[in-house]
């Protein structure tokens, strides 16, 4: 009898476990399309008449900083074990946003510097023992983490999309224009491609001499050219990159054939370092 008891007691225990279970909401889904990010983008970014460059009006997203946040600590709460059962494209968008999206956190925190003409570049944050991307200021994928272990350590480290530096913005003026959407999985191919066009086509970034003979890059291209030249998505050497983006780069037909001709020296610009706020346009 007390046998049967125990049996009946545990199939009835077993039951509103199972009914409790069904009851419950959905576990937490990360929202891959990240909209709130996208909203915030397009309150700030503000584009240039040439649609070539981007700046932000940094004193209006500090002046309420409370959305950027709010997305901020949904990325935070993505554990490693969730992160690693999305696809690669999720993953790569997910990284880009929180770059770009923690850079912002770190300017806006110290808005008032750059408002009171303390700060004028991002450089500016850091110390003479560390660099402002070397500061642990945020929490990814249940560690404490700096900016550098986002390009670096993930980005560049897990992924063969060279493409990325024309997308990952360090809030300097020179940096490639911060997109005024979120990346997202399923068109983070082509948004990398269309960054690299507006990237390469902004002559005050990367302009050509004729006259000297020369190809004048974004010292981006210095920076990381080994990314270029590891054969990812058909890049050997910058050369290719060029190649690939040349009636982009041009401005005209005389500068098409002057870039085909491959007759010309890579050289490099002086890197702009300014915070990219609207005030800079």
């Amino acid at each position: 009898m007390n046998t049967m008891y125990s049996l009946t007691k545990g199939a009835l225990k077993s039951s509103l476990i199972v009914a409790a279970l069904v009851l419950l909401p959905k576990a937490y889904a990360f929202e891959h399309k990240h909209s709130q990010f996208t909203q915030i983008l397009a309150d700030v970014v503000v584009v240039s008449d040439d649609k070539k460059q981007t700046r932000v009006n940094y004193a209006k997203l500090s002046a309420n900083p409370k959305a950027l946040n709010t997305y901020l600590a949904s990325l935070s709460a993505v554990t490693e074990q969730e992160y690693k059962t999305w696809s690669e494209t999720q993953q790569l968008s997910f990284l880009m946003n929180a770059y770009n999206g923690y850079t912002l956190k770190l300017i806006v925190d110290n808005y008032a510097d750059f408002a009171s003409g303390e700060a004028k570049s991002i450089r500016d944050l850091g110390s003479i023992f560390k660099s402002p991307w070397k500061k642990e200021f945020f929490t990814l994928l249940g560690k404490k983490r700096h900016l550098d272990a986002i390009e670096h350590g993930m980005i560049r480290e897990w992924f063969a999309y060279p493409r990325i530096h024309a997308a990952l913005v360090c809030a300097a003026v020179s940096c490639p224009p911060l997109r005024n959407e979120a990346f997202v999985a399923d068109k983070v191919v082509a948004q990398l491609d269309d960054q690299m066009t507006l990237f390469l086509s902004d002559d005050s970034r990367n302009t050509i001499n004729i006259k000297e003979k020369s190809l004048e890059l974004s010292p981006i291209f210095k920076w990381y050219a080994d990314d270029f030249e590891k054969g990812y998505q058909g890049f050997n050497k910058i050369q290719d990159l060029i190649q690939a983006y040349e009636k982009d780069i041009a401005n005209n037909p005389q500068q098409v054939e002057f870039l085909q001709t491959q007759n010309f020296a890579v050289d490099y610009l002086d890197y702009d370092w300014r915070l990219n706020d609207i005030s800079t346009f």
